[in-house]
């Protein structure tokens, strides 16, 4: 969800349905993202992450590739292996 002013944005990671627009109503927030610091500031809650990446969320291509950066996604895909 892209919050901030003009031309300087700051981002909430939600879990949202992908029928909802992008600004829109959302079920859980998860994290933030701010692109304007050096070097760029992307905090998320884990456990929640893995809980609904879990119950089948897809995250966006930006996210992903986030979550690769924290090590997220491949603690996901190795408790995905382990269950079969």
């Amino acid at each position: 969800m892209r919050m901030g002013r003009k031309k300087r944005p700051f981002y909430r990671v939600v879990v949202a349905d992908a029928r909802s627009p992008r600004d829109g109503k959302f079920i859980e927030s998860i994290g933030y993202y701010n692109p304007l610091v050096e070097p760029f500031e992307f905090k998320v809650n884990k456990e929640r992450a893995l809980y609904w990446l879990g119950v089948g969320a897809q995250p966006s291509d930006t996210v992903k590739s986030m979550f690769k950066r924290m090590g997220i996604w491949e603690e996901f895909m190795a408790s995905r292996e382990k269950r079969g």
